[in-house]
């Protein structure tokens, strides 16, 4: 079985319906490893589950997962990956690794859902007493942070403000798949990612950005990556294939919501047109939640 990226989620923290929140799987002979776990994670990988068939994300086997950073966009569906597997009998604990302050989130999820927790363990509702738990590891900086016989996950520290934030690098018998994570645009990350076969990437669109504050136009350009950046990193890394998501625009989506399947779609090829017009010309896509990227294809065109 072919190792596949499957995007679960391609959006920001804006409420965009056809954009669930930031989370993606590496599926691997069978086992998924996720990657960020924004609103509406299990849901998704139900979704993928029935619609695309794959095995892998069916909810109770959901129990590796890697955070880039604690942003609420990237884990506001924990709880949700916590406890909802663990209800339809997932029966060993989620492992997890991401920055510092994933225990102490942890921690204080378990506190939260308590009277549920204590519920389900010893209620008439009993379920087993493995599923709700988890094994958290705390990464100090990057370098392999997980290995097992089908897969060798390594991390790189990115910048996103003051905020820890890591890029995640897959590598299987079939290739290497490398996600960004939140990040200004760095030439160590396409360095690190040099020769993938896919790197899925933050992007910003430029256009509007003038118009913003001053201090927002600052944020945006030390904090993400806008897409004539982008270009410069994936010229040094060179992917197979290249993915975006996590896409910013600048514009109201709550006051344009009768008109966004048009001014998504028409922003979607323009960002695709920014990266190409800063002079990269490799194979380049917008991923859209539910996308399914087999590595061995990638590799064959």
């Amino acid at each position: 079985m072919a190792t596949q990226l499957v995007l679960l989620g391609t959006g920001t923290p804006n409420a965009c319906p056809d954009a669930s929140g930031p989370a993606t799987a590496v599926v691997v002979d069978g086992q998924s490893y996720l990657v960020d776990f924004g609103p509406g994670v299990v849901r998704q990988a139900s979704r993928a589950y029935h619609e695309k068939k794959i095995e892998a994300l069916r909810p109770d086997r959901l129990t590796v997962a890697f955070c880039t950073h604690l942003h609420t966009d990237h884990t506001a569906g924990y709880p949700d990956l916590l406890f909802t597997p663990w209800v339809l009998e997932r029966d060993c604990p989620l492992q997890v690794f991401g920055p510092r302050g994933i225990a102490d989130m942890t921690a204080h999820l378990y506190k939260a859902y308590q009277v549920d927790i204590d519920f389900r363990r010893t209620g008439f509702e009993r379920a087993n007493d493995r599923g709700w738990r988890a094994e958290v590891t705390e990464l100090n900086g990057g370098g392999v942070v997980y290995r097992d016989d089908r897969v060798t996950v390594e991390a790189l520290p990115v910048s996103h403000g003051t905020l820890e934030c890591y890029a995640y690098k897959f590598t299987t018998k079939d290739g290497v798949i490398v996600i960004s994570g939140d990040t200004a645009p760095l030439d160590s990350l396409g360095d690190w990612a040099a020769g993938c076969d896919i790197l899925l990437h933050e992007v910003e669109y430029t256009a509007g950005l003038a118009d913003r504050d001053p201090k927002w136009q600052k944020y945006h350009r030390e904090v993400h990556t806008l897409s004539c950046d982008l270009a410069r990193v994936a010229q040094r890394a060179q992917p197979r294939l290249l993915v975006t998501y996590h896409r910013i625009y600048h514009f109201n989506i709550q006051d344009n919501i009768s008109e966004l399947g048009w001014e998504m779609s028409w922003r979607c090829g323009a960002i695709l047109g920014e990266i190409a017009e800063a002079g990269y010309d490799g194979r380049v896509v917008n991923g859209m939640d539910m996308d399914v990227f087999d590595l061995e294809r990638v590799r064959a065109r």
